[in-house]
């Protein structure tokens, strides 16, 4: 195993600035916004605009790779991502962060795209779930630690903007380093929706409702847990308890889910999650209840999405995994885009913030009635017939990755080539065919 992560460390390293970055950020846009006085309407546009981004920068990326590489398309991302987390710390105003935030949504799209396809680029067969997990749980170790890095300064001190730029340029030095071959041109999946809806209507609707809920709980989590009271510090910890519970409960959820009907798993920890929201809503989380009703809450609402996308690849056809997994993502992107706008227009009618939670339950709700009612008209997939979970292919990090490599000669896959110059010096030919040769 050793050997495995040591021909993938120096990425992995990188992975862990970048994301240790963006998991600070997370949590300082909206306890920043909320200090300078601005309306949840226009915090749930900034929320927004980061998943208008990111679906944005799934279907721009793979062009600006092609045409630099993976090394030198990271280095530029995470440049961008820099200058623009001071940007923001300088340029305090709502529609700046809008686009701000927008920019900072293409950009990590982008990222996510280099690092998994890279990642599974040097993946084997039998060591691809090794691989994967690793770097799945640096994601999530990385992301808490950049949440509770907000308790370093004030949310008003333009020292963690710093901070968030800093760490994210670190990511550069251990990629643009590496010794490793960088991975073949990357291919894109066609996207078919009508046939994701056909092949699994709760799988497509589960990652776009799950997305609606999810990207109002990110967007808006820190407007309420001000108002219930908390401080900065505690805020972060509040986020940093429900991203490390949710990251805990993703494989035991799963592994339930092999056993049992997926949608019936999801419909119960729906229920579950949404009891948990009410509890939010209406009961004072300003003492010792925060904590535990933050890891309830992350348990269960956040395995949501690999309990959804694994129902649809039990669904997928043979060799569809590929076109699953981007209608998938850009599904959940949508939704992403859409909830927070919803919750803060909820918040902003009622004067009352702690409705994001009850708005979440209210979707929760309605995707685990959906789920119970699709199970009368289909039955579930017997047990040796279904897809094993696997964590690597279902978990919501980046989610820009399929559980099988991109194969250029499937229908299914397009390689941009329009985005190849159409002249380039020797030496650029030269590197052009190192890139895509084999490690």
């Amino acid at each position: 195993m050793l050997s495995t992560i040591a021909s993938v460390a120096s990425l992995l390293v990188g992975v862990a600035f970048l994301i240790s970055g963006h998991g600070l950020q997370l949590t300082l846009i909206p306890l920043r916004a909320a200090a300078e006085g601005w309306s949840p309407l226009a915090i749930g546009m900034i929320g927004s605009a980061y998943y208008v981004g990111f679906v944005a920068g799934c279907v721009a990326a793979p062009f600006i790779i092609l045409r630099a590489g993976h090394i030198r398309a990271f280095a530029a991302l995470v440049s961008l991502c820099a200058a623009v987390s001071l940007l923001q710390g300088m340029m305090v105003a709502v529609v700046p962060w809008i686009l701000f935030r927008f920019v900072i949504g293409v950009v990590f799209a982008g990222l996510y795209m280099i690092v998994e396809s890279w990642l599974n680029d040097r993946a084997s067969n039998e060591n691809r779930g090794t691989i994967m997990s690793v770097y799945i749980a640096v994601n999530f170790g990385a992301i808490t630690i950049g949440q509770l890095m907000v308790t370093l300064y004030a949310p008003t001190d333009f020292m963690l903007f710093a901070m968030a730029s800093i760490v994210a340029s670190l990511a550069v030095i251990p990629v643009a380093l590496t010794k490793s071959a960088q991975p073949a041109p990357i291919a894109v999946a066609r996207i078919r929706p009508l046939a994701l809806w056909r092949a699994s209507p709760v799988g497509l609707v589960g990652v776009t409702v799950v997305g609606v809920a999810h990207g109002a709980f990110w967007a808006l989590c820190a407007v309420y847990a001000l108002a219930e009271g908390l401080d900065a510090g505690q805020v972060a910890v509040f986020t940093g308890i429900a991203t490390i519970a949710g990251a805990l409960a993703q494989w035991p959820a799963g592994r339930l889910s092999d056993r049992f009907d997926r949608r019936a798993v999801l419909a119960g920890l729906l229920v579950a999650a949404a009891l948990v929201g009410v509890a939010l809503t209406f009961l004072s989380i300003a003492a010792w209840l925060w904590m535990p009703l933050a890891a309830l809450f992350g348990a269960t609402a956040f395995p949501t999405y690999s309990v959804a996308a694994a129902h649809a690849y039990d669904h997928a056809p043979k060799g569809g995994y590929v076109a699953t997994a981007a209608g998938l993502l850009l599904a959940n992107g949508a939704g992403a885009v859409v909830g927070p706008l919803l919750a803060s227009a909820l918040i902003e009618a009622t004067g009352n913030a702690a409705m994001l939670f009850l708005f979440i339950a209210f979707v929760q709700c309605a995707l685990a009635l959906f789920a119970v009612a699709r199970m009368r008209y289909r039955a579930a997939p017997v047990v040796p017939a279904k897809t094993d979970f696997d964590l690597a292919a279902t978990a919501a990090v980046g989610g820009v990755i399929p559980p099988e490599p991109l194969d250029p000669a499937d229908e299914l896959v397009l390689v941009p080539d329009a985005a190849m110059p159409a002249t380039s010096a020797p030496g650029d030919m030269d590197e052009r065919e190192g890139a895509g040769a084999s490690p």
